[in-house]
Formats: structure tokens, C-alpha cells, sequence
């Protein structure tokens, strides 16, 4: 096969805006394409981020005052809660998701994300995630326990209606779309780069996206199986958190934090990605230190994890163990000042320009550094004991994550917004919205500092008179409504660059990466043809660079059948190594998002028998966007330019799905792990142990399970022969998941009442549930696989689906074989305790 002859730069833009470009009207439904999802990310995080600035201002109102009836008691705990969860849950993380989302691919020299549906199913579930939480706000039974929704004041006992559900099920659902973002990015980052385009050639923004994805891989799957364990003693009174029947609240904190901690340098750091990328433009010198700087946030991922008792000093933490945690939050400040002097070292060396961006770079270091001295003092265990729950934890959070953050991503803003609209900022407003917004937020937060001080809780919605707290909270009202102005003035003065703006042709900050080597606003495609790097790629010249590619120059220079083309590289070197080709536009993400939200839906109205049938038609639609994926004949290697041939990737080795299989993974053994802790830690640390109940455990039910798992794993993981041979060999496989599934459901229908007794049942109930999901999805794959192999997309060289499923079947072989023997492992550790 060859590529059709290329015309001219014109015409080849044409046939690529009708292959990758999003139709009008009812067709934006459709939308996958990378640009298109992250400015629509980014526009719905601003509009939650409005949203959780209006809550802000209702507890500044009631708060200016003594004794104010503004807001009555209930009220405001929902208030004050929304406020944590829409500005952590819903405009943070999702904000630099979208900007990650928009940038990497034309950062990296690709035309898109490496799946592109699987973008657009994380957005809507972001939306209606988002939706069901504020609308719970409006309808008045949102949550009311903090964002943290700490046990036992979250169980059913103290918060009977459904309020709690709302924020369990709500979270666990945005959180859908923050995994699959982390997925996306991860295997993006890795394998969607320009040829040539090694590791330590790679834009420093990658490095940082790349470790904060990451990150989330691994800091997201607490979260979510904290909310699953309490959502079930909730709904079903198995008692994980209960200490009357075993459980400990504590577990709860536990399995928040380790989430709850890496989550602000999740925060961080992608803001300052977007720093290190923007100093060293607007100094025009390349950033100093590259090599130390990605060493420094390496190291900061990995102490991060290491942190999450920072917030639980004065829960009754053993005193080595909180001299070590003290030790590591201190440790912490180490890597993020490397960062922080490379910064300033860049601006030293070069010659600044004070552009808008600069100032609110400025802003940064400010608002940032100041935050975190006050993180060094809340990290000695002495001084949090003075400071915990009061207003000077707050007005830190503050500083760090509004100094860390709001302003990076501002200048952001301000830098790229030209990219995204083609126009420059006029710069009327800019200069006295920063300022009206970093007055008013030093006014309010600083205010706070010296509140908490002088021991004014949080959470309070009154205080008395004689507690001489008024006339520092009336400032921080005031500054509160001043910030506001500002942010008013922000988004007037950005509508207006989007606008009114000065139209440029090409790099206006005269930066030296790829994104700039395209036309603004960019085309759908981004580049019509694909660079080779040679050098680091934050040094490139995109004013040559953009003209040749766009003349079809590079790889990949002409449109060919209709496909989405994109090149796969080696994950290290940046070799080319396939032709990958991405699935085209569908509304399919849309209706799998919708049956996703029906799902959560139904859980929350207690509608638990039509759950199922919601969950089915997840799969179905899930089954569905398969249909035009995959070849049904084997295909010659395809020419991408410059003299080279490439295989398609479903006919390479390691394509990017496989990777995405392997990072899903790697989340769901972390969501395991984090469940066998947790069984763990109630066996050593809560009341009511050892069960005075026996443990059940049936040595037929083990080993018979145990023999079903392994055929089905031994079935399933057969290398293709023949097509006939592979069919019989994966009807044996679903026919074994079929009798393991019987196994652990007979078990779970006779435990359950055991289960709501006491949490050692429980947590036997929870290790075989999980087994029961995992082998329901082994059966669902060994009877996909045998239609593909039907219906002739599977041969010697196109057997990609296999290889996925072989994945999923050792992985559930090792946590089934676990799950099979953990009440006997239970069983030995309890009657070991009782003696």
C-alpha cells in the first residue's frame, strides 16, 4: 500500500480537516478530538470553579460577623463542603487535565491523544459527575461532612439521609474520568511522540504531566475504595468503619489521605510543568538545571506517598511513627525549593520580559513561598498540635494550592490563550485584575493565619462575641469580595483577548516548542505532517519548523484511506515503531457516560435491583466501540515518508492499548492493595478483634475455586494455532469463569448475613466481591475474544485482543488465588490472636 501523491499544502489541509475535523450542530455530540476535549475540560472547570467562588462568598458572609444568621447551621455544613469538594474535585484537577489534554499532543508532535473516545467518555462523566454533585447542592441534600467526609459523623447512624451518597457515589464517579485522563496521558506521553523525540529530548511540561499521571495511577484507587466500603456499610450495614462490630474510623482517614496528600502535589505540579515552561520563554534562556528539575519532581512523587499522616498527627500515631512522617513532610521542601531556585536561576541568567504571564509568575512565588513555609511549621508535630483545625490550616491550604496554582495556571492562561483563539491580549484589565485579585487574596488568607492563631475552629458557622475574632474575619470577608472583583475582571479581560484580541500569524512569545510550529487557532489535525526531533525539544525554531510541516514535509505527509494516522515510538529512544490508527468520531462515549451516570444514579435512589441492568448495558456500549476497531485482514507494512515502513499497530508488538492495559492494572492492584491493608489494619489496630463469630471458610469452596481460576488462566493465556484450536481453547476458559463465579456468589449469598456482624465477614465479603467482578470481566473477554476470532479480526499477526485478555486473566488468576485462600489466611490470623 502507498500514499497518495501529495497536491499542495492546501489541499492537504483539506482532506485532513474532513478526516479529524468535528461536524456542526448535533455532531459536537461526537467529538473526540483532543483540542476539542480539553478546551471543553478546561470551560466546565472554570464554570465549577465560578461556582465554588459563590460558595466562598456565602461562608465569607456568614463568617464576617458575630452570631450571624445568614446561614443556618445545616446549611452552612453543605456549603462549606461544596465548597472543598467542586474546588478540589471539580475545577483543579480536571482544569489541568484539560490543559494537558489540549497541549501534549501538539507538544509532542502528535496529531491526538492515544484514545481518543476514551477522552471524550472521561469528559461527560467529568460533566455529569460534576452535575450530580451541584445539583444535590440546589435540591438541598448535598453532602454536609466536609470534603473529607470523615467516620463515624459520615456513617448512617449520625447522617441518615442520603446526603453522605451523594458525595460517595458522586466522587467515585468524577473519579472515572480522572484515572482514564491518567491512562490516556500516561500512554500518550510514552509512546505518541515525534520520531527522534527520546526521554531527555522531551519538553519539560511532558516530564511533569507524565509524573503526575502517575501519580494519580496510583493516589486515586484509595479514594475510590474508601467510598465503595463506606457507601456498603451505608447500604448494606457491613461494618468497616463500625468499631462496635470491629471496624475503626480511622480506617477511613487512612485510606482518604493516601489519597488526600499526593493529591496537592497533583495539584502542584502541573502547575509548575506549565512554569518551567513559561520562565524560561518569557526570560528567553532555557531552563537551567533540566536534568535536576525532573529529578526533583521524580523525587517529590515518590515522597508524597510517604506523607498522608502529616494530616492525622493528633488522631493517637505512635511517637516513632510520627517523628518519621514529620521527618519526610520537612524532606518534602526540598525538591519543590530545587524547583523554585531553578526558576529563579532561569529569570537571573536571562533577560525577563514583564509580560501579564511574568507578573502572575510573580504572584506565584509570592503567595507560594509563603504557603509553604507555613507547610515546614505545620510539619513539626509540636506546632500541628497547636494548629490542627483552625483557621491557620486553612489559610495554609490556601496559600499553597491558590499560590500553586490559581496563579501559575493564570499566567498560563494569559500565555496560551493566544494559541487557543489566535489573538494577543489587549492587556487593558490585565494589569488591575492581577492586582484587585492578589490584594484581595492576601487581605483574606493572611487574615486567617492570625485567626488560627488565636484558636478560632474550622467549620464553625457562628462564634461568640468575646472570642475577639470579628474584626479579623470582617477583613477577610472583605478581601474575599475584593478577590472576587478580581477574578471578575480576569474573566471579563480573557473574553475580551478571546475577542478583541490582536490576530498573529505564528509564536508570539517567540518560544522554542512544537506548539507554536502550527497555525492558531490550531486545525483538528495539528500538524499536517509529523517533525523529527534532533535536539531537546523545548529549543526547536517553530517559525521554520511550522511551514514544512504544514507543506507535508514531514512523516506521515498525506492522508491515506480515511484513517486518524498517528506514529507509535519506542517509549525510550523516540524510534518510530507503528502506524497507529486512531477510531474515528462517535456519540458512543456520550450514551456510555449516560448509562455510566444511570448507574450511580440508581445506586443513590436505592434502586439496587435495577443497578444490573444499567451495569449490562455499560458493557454492551463499551462492546460496541469496538466495531470498527481492528483489521479483518493482515496488512503489508505502510510507508509514513522519509524512506521508512511501519507496521499497523495492531500487528506491532506492544501498541498502545497494551500499555493502557498494563497501567490499568497497575491502578487496580493498587485499589487491591489497598483493600488487603485495609483488612490488615483493622485486624491489628480496631476494637473488637478477634471476632467473636467464627470465620467462614470452606476448604472444598477454596480448592474448587482455586481449580476453576487456574483453567480458566491456563485457557485463556494459550497462544494462538489456529482459529478452530483458539475458539475451543476460550470456550473452555469462559466455561471455567462461569463455575468460579458460581463458587464465589454461592459463598457471598451465604456470608452476608455473617458479613453485617462483624467486620472480619466483612472484609472477606469485600476480597471475594472484588474477585467476583474480576472474574465477570475474564468471561466477558474470553467470550469477546471468541467473536473476534469468529469473525476473522484475530491470525498469527493480528492477535492484540488475546494478548490484552491474557493480561486481564494472570491478573485475576494472582487476586482470585488470594481471594480463594484469604479466609483461611484470616481464619489462621484471628485464632493466632485469640490465643
Amino acid at each position: 500500500m502507498t500514499t497518495r501523491p501529495r497536491t499542495s499544502a492546501l489541499s492537504l489541509h483539506r482532506e485532513l480537516t474532513a478526516i479529524w475535523g468535528t461536524p456542526p450542530g448535533w455532531g459536537r455530540l461526537q467529538a473526540v478530538n483532543h483540542t476539542v476535549i480539553g478546551k471543553r475540560f478546561m470551560l466546565t472547570a472554570l464554570v465549577f470553579f465560578a461556582i465554588g467562588g459563590v460558595l466562598a462568598m456565602l461562608i465569607r458572609t456568614q463568617l464576617a460577623t458575630t452570631q450571624s444568621a445568614f446561614l443556618d447551621a445545616a446549611a452552612y455544613a453543605q456549603v462549606f463542603t461544596m465548597h472543598g469538594v467542586v474546588m478540589m474535585f471539580l475545577f483543579a484537577i480536571p482544569f489541568f487535565e484539560g490543559l494537558s489534554m489540549y497541549l501534549l499532543p501538539k507538544m509532542l508532535g502528535s496529531r491526538d491523544l492515544a484514545f481518543p473516545r476514551m477522552s471524550a467518555y472521561g469528559y461527560w462523566c467529568y460533566l455529569f459527575g460534576g452535575t450530580f454533585l451541584v445539583g444535590a447542592l440546589v435540591a438541598g441534600v448535598s453532602p454536609d461532612g466536609g470534603w473529607f467526609m470523615y467516620t463515624p459523623l459520615s456513617s448512617s447512624t449520625y447522617t441518615p439521609g442520603i446526603n453522605a451518597d451523594v458525595w460517595l457515589l458522586g466522587i467515585t464517579f468524577v473519579e472515572i474520568s480522572a484515572l482514564s485522563a491518567a491512562v490516556e496521558i500516561l500512554v500518550s506521553i510514552l509512546k505518541l511522540r515525534a520520531p527522534g523525540m527520546s526521554l531527555t529530548r522531551m519538553p519539560v511540561f511532558a516530564w511533569y504531566m507524565l509524573i503526575v499521571a502517575g501519580m494519580m495511577l496510583i493516589g486515586f484507587p484509595p479514594l475510590i475504595l474508601g467510598s465503595i466500603l463506606l457507601e456498603a456499610e451505608r447500604a448494606f450495614g457491613l461494618p468497616f468503619f463500625d468499631p462496635n462490630r470491629g471496624g475503626d474510623p480511622l480506617l477511613w482517614q487512612h485510606l482518604f489521605w493516601l489519597f488526600g496528600h499526593p493529591e496537592v502535589y497533583i495539584i502542584f505540579l502541573p502547575a509548575a510543568g506549565a512554569l518551567s515552561t513559561i520562565i524560561p520563554t518569557l526570560a528567553r534562556r532555557p531552563l537551567e538545571g533540566y536534568e535536576i528539575v525532573v529529578a526533583a519532581v521524580i523525587a517529590l512523587a515518590f515522597l508524597s506517598f510517604g506523607l498522608w499522616v502529616h494530616h492525622m498527627y493528633t488522631v493517637g500515631i505512635p511517637h516513632v511513627a510520627l517523628s518519621f512522617f514529620s521527618a519526610a513532610s520537612g524532606l518534602a521542601a526540598v525538591p519543590t525549593g530545587v524547583q523554585i531556585f531553578a526558576w529563579l536561576a532561569t529569570l537571573a541568567h536571562g533577560r525577563p520580559r514583564l509580560s501579564v504571564p511574568m507578573l502572575h509568575v510573580f504572584g506565584f512565588f509570592f503567595v507560594f513561598v509563603l504557603g509553604g513555609l507555613t507547610g515546614v511549621m505545620l510539619a513539626m508535630v509540636p506546632f500541628d498540635w497547636q494548629a490542627h483545625d483552625t483557621h491557620f490550616v486553612v489559610a495554609h491550604l490556601h496559600y499553597v494550592l491558590v499560590g500553586g496554582f490559581f496563579f501559575p495556571m493564570m499566567a498560563a492562561a494569559y500565555y496560551w490563550l493566544p494559541h487557543i483563539f489566535g489573538r494577543q491580549s489587549v492587556q487593558h484589565l490585565s494589569h488591575a485584575a492581577f492586582w484587585t485579585v492578589f490584594i484581595g487574596f492576601n487581605l483574606t488568607f493572611f487574615s486567617m493565619h492570625l485567626t488560627g492563631l488565636r484558636g478560632m475552629p474550622r467549620r464553625i458557622s457562628t462564634y461568640p462575641p468575646e472570642a475577639g475574632w470579628e474584626v479579623l474575619n470582617f477583613v477577610s470577608s472583605m478581601g474575599g469580595f475584593i478577590m472576587t472583583t478580581g477574578f471578575a475582571l480576569v474573566a471579563l479581560d480573557l473574553l475580551l483577548l478571546a475577542v478583541f484580541g490582536k490576530p498573529f500569524r505564528r509564536n508570539p512569545w517567540g518560544a522554542g516548542t512544537l506548539e507554536w510550529a502550527m497555525p492558531t487557532p490550531p486545525p483538528a489535525y495539528a500538524f499536517a505532517s509529523l517533525p523529527e526531533i534532533a535536539e531537546r525539544a523545548d529549543r526547536l525554531d517553530p517559525d521554520a519548523l511550522g511551514p514544512a510541516l504544514a507543506a507535508g514535509k514531514g512523516y506521515l505527509g498525506a492522508a491515506r484511506n480515511g484513517w486518524m494516522e498517528v506514529l507509535g515510538v519506542d517509549m525510550v529512544t523516540g524510534r518510530p515503531q507503528q502506524v497507529i490508527v486512531l477510531p474515528k468520531r462517535t456519540i458512543l462515549p456520550l450514551l456510555t457516560a449516560v448509562a455510566t451516570g444511570s448507574f450511580f444514579g440508581l445506586l443513590l435512589l436505592k434502586l439496587y435491583w435495577l443497578a444490573p441492568v444499567a451495569l449490562l448495558a455499560i458493557v454492551a456500549l463499551f462492546i460496541l466501540w469496538t466495531r470498527d476497531c481492528g483489521l479483518t485482514s493482515d496488512l503489508a507494512e505502510l510507508p509514513i515518508g522519509h524512506g521508512q515502513d511501519l507496521p499497523h499497530h495492531y500487528q506491532s508488538e506492544k501498541p498502545p492499548s497494551y500499555w493502557a492495559m498494563v497501567f490499568t492494572l497497575a491502578a487496580d492492584a493498587t485499589l487491591y492493595a489497598s483493600l488487603i491493608f485495609g483488612v490488615f489494619f483493622l485486624w491489628l489496630s480496631a476494637p473488637n478483634w478477634p471476632p467473636g463469630l467464627g470465620i467462614p471458610f470452606d476448604v472444598f469452596t477454596c480448592l474448587a475455586g482455586m481449580a476453576a481460576l487456574v483453567v480458566a488462566a491456563a485457557f485463556g493465556q494459550a497462544r494462538l494455532s489456529d482459529t478452530g484450536r483458539t475458539a475451543r481453547n476460550l470456550c473452555i476458559a469462559a466455561l471455567a469463569y462461569s463455575a468460579a463465579l458460581t463458587i464465589l456468589v454461592v459463598f457471598l449469598v451465604d456470608i452476608h448475613g455473617e458479613a453485617t456482624r462483624h467486620a472480619a465477614a466483612a472484609s472477606i465479603f469485600a476480597i471475594k466481591s472484588y474477585a467476583v467482578l474480576h472474574v465477570s470481566v475474564g468471561l466477558i473477554l474470553s467470550l469477546f475474544c471468541f467473536w473476534r476470532v469468529k469473525c476473522g479480526y484475530v491470525s498469527a499477526r493480528r492477535n492484540l485482543d488475546l494478548r490484552l485478555a491474557r493480561l486481564w486473566h494472570g491478573f485475576t488468576l494472582i487476586t482470585g488465588l488470594i481471594a480463594m485462600a484469604f479466609p483461611f489466611i484470616l481464619k489462621l490470623l484471628t485464632d493466632g490472636a485469640g490465643t
